[in-house]
């Protein structure tokens, strides 16, 4: 099979939320008829974010942080906390279009 077979076929998709759409594509010919079936993945931008905890020494802080699902399936998320001191749950569900609050904790337990 050479490149002469194979015809190049560009999708523009510009979607408005992260979220899992379907489409189909159905090509008409006179002796042919083909649907693709097309699914794409969107993915909200990643952005940095940065938490600053001041507590007296020996104090616990909590620190809530909203999470917002406003794709069209449910998120299941696993924590994984790096350092010392910080706990927060290992598991935390999103329902569609809802905001959950993730509570991270920091715990000093000496001076630092």
């Amino acid at each position: 099979l050479g490149g002469s077979d194979t015809v190049a076929f560009p999708i523009k998709f510009t979607p408005k939320y992260a979220g899992c759409y379907h489409c189909q594509i159905i090509l008409k010919s006179p002796c042919d008829i083909r649907v693709y079936e097309i699914e794409c993945v969107v993915n909200a931008e990643q952005a940095d974010a940065q938490l600053e905890f001041q507590t007296p020494a020996y104090q616990t802080v909590t620190q809530e942080i909203p999470i917002s699902n406003m794709s069209s399936q449910d998120w299941r998320f696993e924590a994984i906390l790096e350092g010392q001191c910080f706990y927060g749950p290992p598991v935390i569900n999103v329902p569609v279009g809802e905001t959950a609050q993730y509570p991270l904790t920091f715990k000093p337990v000496a001076e630092c």
